[in-house]
């Protein structure tokens, strides 16, 4: 359980690389809706996406631990990637990535530009996970995983700083991918004791959470076939489930047509890019329209890193193929 100290804590690391970023009351969003929508823009990162808190924290602390390290190793997506290259850089260790052949393009040359080692391994996030595992051992690298404490109270500070700004929320919608992002979200609200309703979102083909939310037990997707790459993982995560379970008060599943139409709706009111898993909140919010309707409500805009050629075909009507 992480108090407003550790927090504040993951802050000072945090804003040594980047500034707190906007969470902006867009008239387009609220007129489109029938509720007060307010986006927190984690797209304003320097690496595009909320994921470089937690990179930061990670690598600060890790290094601290061990002075003597050089190099971390992890699988990815992309944006999780993308912070640990950035931070390693800045805490001058190596970061070497192992990411899903058919991966991002973009991302992948993101990864690279920031200083990563990128290795494709695996048909989707869950065995590229594996194949970063035994690289780590034969290697003798640190396998950074995708949810840890450090994670949590990096990311977390996106939701700190956005209930600080607000205290009245009366619900959040959160994408969640492998879980720290929903998590910190969560563990912010619990530390600064409010009351407000925080609602997970997962890709209708990447499931697992909300599968698991329902019946109680870790339970797998099925698939993960998403071009809402940063929800594409089909295992829950047990530690951040067992914080999900307990303070989410539900899950909202979401297809990829109407992520695809989130993402336009934000394209044409704010004149900001999201990414698959950046839009799904509103996505979510969109299908709670009625339910939401006269509420003070946030939406994470969790990333930006949206592949050009799928973001021209979101903005011709077209819903990206994966």
């Amino acid at each position: 359980m992480l108090s407003c100290r550790d927090f504040e804590r993951a802050e000072e690391l945090v804003y040594r690389a980047m500034k707190p970023t906007p969470c902006y009351n867009w008239p387009l969003l609220a007129e489109a809706l029938g509720a007060d929508v307010w986006m927190k823009h984690e797209n304003h990162t320097p690496t595009g996406a909320f994921k470089v808190r937690g990179g930061l924290v990670y690598a600060n602390r890790y290094k601290a631990r061990f002075p003597e390290a050089e190099g971390l190793i992890s699988a990815t997506r992309g944006n999780h990637g993308q912070s640990l290259a950035f931070a390693a850089r800045v805490e001058g260790l190596h970061a070497t990535i192992v990411v899903p052949h058919g991966n991002s393009a973009e991302k992948n040359a993101a990864m690279k530009s920031f200083g990563a080692t990128l290795i494709e391994e695996g048909d989707d996030f869950d065995l590229a996970c594996g194949c970063a595992r035994s690289m780590a051992e034969r290697d003798g690298l640190h396998m950074v995983p995708s949810f840890h404490e450090d994670l949590v109270a990096g990311v977390g500070t996106y939701a700190y700083e956005m209930m600080r700004q607000h205290a009245d929320f009366d619900a959040i919608y959160v994408p969640i991918g492998k879980g720290s992002g929903i998590c910190g979200m969560i563990e912010a609200r619990n530390a600064l004791n409010l009351k407000t309703k925080i609602v997970g979102v997962v890709s209708d083909r990447a499931d697992g959470y909300a599968r698991s939310f329902e019946c109680g037990t870790l339970t797998e997707a099925e698939r993960s076939d998403t071009f809402a790459d940063g929800m594409a993982v089909r295992c829950p995560d047990a530690d951040a489930l067992d914080i999900v379970m307990k303070g989410a008060d539900h899950i909202v599943r979401v297809d990829d047509d109407s992520i695809a139409k989130a993402i336009r709706l934000i394209y044409r009111a704010t004149h900001n890019l999201a990414e698959g898993a950046g839009a799904a909140s509103l996505a979510a919010l969109m299908i709670e329209k009625d339910k939401m309707a006269g509420k003070k409500v946030g939406v994470v805009l969790s990333g930006q890193n949206i592949d050009s050629d799928w973001m021209a075909d979101v903005l011709s009507g077209h819903t990206p193929t994966v």
